[in-house]
């Protein structure tokens, strides 16, 4: 059996690789895996986005969490960070997101969190994997039940107003892209209760218009918007709200690494950043490292991914680290990335400023271009690209650098560099394009 857990728990096409049938498979063994130790049956968590698929994943989730003896909960659509904040203030065994995220509204996923609110470990996702496979027997008992949890999305605003109840919005025009997903409600209401004057767009969803040129991965058409409405900021949140970009007055859109910049230095400021230290993706430009270094605070650095971020976050006992996509983590409001939470961080971080004159860091010209090979896998021997690399980090030494690395996924090598200009950045990736298409296409 190939494996089923990808870097963010299982996704795939809705109907098609992931079924009803897998669904319900997945519910009855990750509630298997949460019986080890419990004196009760568990409570299982189960919320989700908007896409059409949700309702019948949903329904099958609960089944299976009922074949196994325990209690399914379904919260509705909520934000993922919502799951992971009422999983630790609720004592549920776990909880089960139904999202594929920023993803097209045909696919759908299922990942899983513990009752600490954290993603379940690898080693417990492989133990899920060998049930559904029948190479564990599940243990027989009698059967749960399954119930609406009413008021999620009230808990979860609740919880916004402990973090961010200090926070006072009035005078501030925002406009929220929702991207017609799991945020179109919740994420307009808690601005307008911290006193914003709020316009929301893709607060619509209709079952397919998640993520359909809105949101994050689309955020131009609000950059438009934004400068063209007179409104003071944007952000723009992914389908299932565990991200978010932002837009200044002039349309100017602001990444997350410009984001967990602002953050850190507000945070490190006010005396609440852990270690005065903050932990990044290979991703992140190096403007960043360099206004960091300037501030005094620490930087580590993770591969790609929101999972690796946090365990170095709790490796080293650290409160703060994002990725350029969006995903921001406050481990003291919920160890998960938080699109809403990290919008409202970044008013905190402003005050009174505006965002358009924002002084966290100096971005480098970035270019990123993926090449197709034969076998990504051979980069690692590949010794004139590797040659080429070391050519052009040493050009660049202490003024920007060079990444080159495989897909984790598909035959791509992906050629990333950052330089002081423009023409230099395009100059570099050229020459090292070139080599990789030479040596592995």
């Amino acid at each position: 059996m190939a494996r089923l857990f990808g870097t963010d728990g299982v996704r795939g096409a809705a109907g098609e690789f992931l079924t009803a049938e897998l669904a319900l498979a997945l519910g009855r063994a990750a509630t298997e895996t949460a019986w080890d130790g419990a004196p009760t049956a568990p409570q299982v968590l189960i919320v989700r986005d908007t896409r059409e698929s949700g309702e019948m994943l949903e329904s099958a989730l609960a089944a299976g969490v009922a074949a196994a003896g325990g209690h399914a909960l379904l919260g509705g659509v909520l934000p993922t960070p919502g799951a992971a904040l009422l999983t630790r203030r609720y004592d549920f065994d776990l909880a089960a997101v139904v999202s594929a995220s920023h993803n097209p509204y045909a696919d759908n996923g299922i990942k899983f969190f513990g009752p600490d609110g954290m993603k379940v470990s690898d080693a417990r996702e492989e133990r899920i994997e060998a049930l559904v496979a029948g190479e564990q027997q599940p243990a027989a008992r009698p059967i749960g039940r399954i119930r609406a949890l009413h008021g999620a999305g009230g808990d979860y605003l609740r919880e916004l107003e402990l973090r961010f109840g200090g926070l006072d919005l009035k005078g501030r025009r925002v406009l929220l892209d929702c991207a017609n997903g799991a945020t179109h409600q919740v994420a307009p209401e808690i601005f307008r209760r911290l006193g914003a004057d709020v316009e929301a767009i893709a607060v619509d969803p209709d079952g397919r218009n998640i993520n359909d040129g809105v949101g994050s991965t689309h955020v131009e058409a609000l950059a438009e918007r934004v400068a063209a409405g007179g409104f003071d900021i944007g952000f723009a949140f992914d389908g299932d709200g565990d991200r978010v970009l932002a837009v200044d007055r002039t349309g100017s859109i602001v990444d997350g690494d410009e984001l967990v910049a602002l953050a850190a230095l507000h945070l490190r400021d006010t005396g609440r950043l852990p270690g005065d230290g903050v932990a990044v993706t290979v991703m992140t430009n190096y403007g960043f490292h360099s206004a960091m270094e300037d501030a005094g605070i620490e930087v580590a650095v993770t591969p790609v991914g929101d999972r690796h971020v946090l365990a170095e976050l709790l490796r080293r006992g650290w409160g703060l680290g994002g990725e350029q996509s969006g995903h921001i983590i406050e481990t003291g409001f919920v160890p998960s990335g938080d699109g809403i939470a990290a919008a409202l961080l970044t008013l905190e971080g402003l005050g009174d400023g505006d965002l358009a004159e924002r002084r966290g860091m100096r971005k480098l010209p970035q270019r990123l271009v993926n090449v197709r090979v034969r076998d990504r896998g051979a980069l690692e021997g590949a010794e004139a690209v590797w040659e080429a690399v070391e050519v052009e980090s040493g050009a660049l030494e202490g003024r920007g650098r060079v990444l080159v690395r495989p897909s984790g996924t598909e035959p791509l090598v992906r050629v990333m560099v950052e330089a002081p200009d423009e023409d230099e950045c395009e100059a570099v990736t050229a020459r090292l394009v070139a080599v990789v298409e030479r040596d592995l296409a």
